[in-house]
């Protein structure tokens, strides 16, 4: 470990960056603001993102800081920079800013795509998500056949979550502060997506229309109860990560390559709900191969959403290879 760092708790032995520069800050915002884009999406995690940008563990070691003895031993005895030292801070603030930043500017651009270009945005988060696979599979340093069997079985666990059907919800405190705890610790897994937490919630539509429409009130309720879930949740993954982390890496693995049945681009609606709000929710969805032809002529929307998938897997490739050229 050279002078730059340091570890961030007695209790982990993850080590956490002291010393960082303005143009290193910006690289985090910028991989926050990647997070926060997949957050946005039903089905596409940001978790996958953070582990695709090489920040994952330093994420999640920070946000367990929180809840250390530790942060709260210096915030108790007044050592305001010890205790904002002990969670990573400026880190948080960057990787925070960033996803806060893509919010808020991607949710009504998202929002149109998802209504009016579904197949393309699936496609190019399809082959984003299929390399992911690839990319994360390779953190292991070692399988057996004990992690192969978890990676499956994590993997038909995600399948038949994400086919499950969208629920009917109510609107008051409580359920919207649920509701945000929730969808937070799926936000920091890798292939389970915390804004389809939300649909299956039932609360998608609210939150994006809070967003939209800047209901501060709202907004703060599902942010309170998703930093109750990140802190919480964070101490279970950090402990994973210490004491078995091929186990944990082949998990993650295994809940992004079963998540690859939410992302596929052709789907025909079956049967719908209606919500509290008179809005349309579709319960039973299957994938379907699209048709090779309309209207007598070629589908031009396959050429276009499969070149849409090898923007996003060879994307991914190639953040994967920068991240391990340059580190962080």
């Amino acid at each position: 470990m050279d002078s730059t760092t340091a570890t961030s708790s007695e209790n982990t032995d993850f080590p956490i960056k002291k010393s960082r520069s303005l143009k290193e800050y910006a690289g985090i915002l910028a991989r926050g603001y990647a997070m926060g884009s997949a957050d946005v999406v039903p089905g596409v995690s940001g978790g996958t993102m953070a582990f695709i940008l090489g920040i994952y563990e330093e994420l999640i070691f920070s946000i367990r800081a929180l809840g250390r003895k530790d942060f709260w031993g210096a915030l108790l005895h007044l050592r305001i920079k010890e205790a904002l030292w002990a969670i990573n801070l400026p880190f948080l603030l960057a990787v925070g800013a960033g996803i806060i930043l893509a919010f808020l500017s991607l949710a009504k651009g998202l929002e149109w795509l998802l209504i009016n270009k579904p197949v393309y945005i699936w496609s190019f988060f399809f082959g984003l998500v299929m390399a992911s696979v690839i990319t994360v599979a390779r953190r292991v340093k070692k399988w057996s056949v004990i992690l192969a069997v978890a990676l499956a079985l994590a993997a038909v666990g995600a399948y038949f979550l994400v086919g499950a059907v969208p629920a009917q919800t109510p609107d008051t405190v409580l359920y919207i502060f649920l509701s945000g705890a929730l969808a937070s610790t799926a936000m920091i897994l890798p292939g389970i997506s915390g804004a389809f937490i939300l649909v299956l919630l039932g609360k998608y539509q609210f939150a994006l229309s809070a967003v939209n429409n800047r209901d501060i009130v709202s907004l703060l309720i599902l942010a309170a109860g998703a930093a109750v879930g990140l802190i919480t949740f964070a101490q279970v993954l950090g402990w994973l990560f210490r004491k078995h982390h091929d186990l944990t890496v082949a998990i993650l693995t295994g809940f992004m390559l079963g998540s690859l049945r939410k992302l596929w681009p052709w789907k025909e609606v079956a049967a719908y709900i209606t919500d509290s709000h008179g809005e349309q929710i579709p319960t039973v969805i299957h994938n379907v191969l699209p048709p090779l032809q309309i209207n007598g002529a070629f589908n031009t929307e396959i050429v276009i959403a499969l070149a849409l998938a090898a923007v996003g897997f060879a994307a991914v490739l190639l953040l994967d290879r920068l991240a391990v050229q340059i580190g962080d």
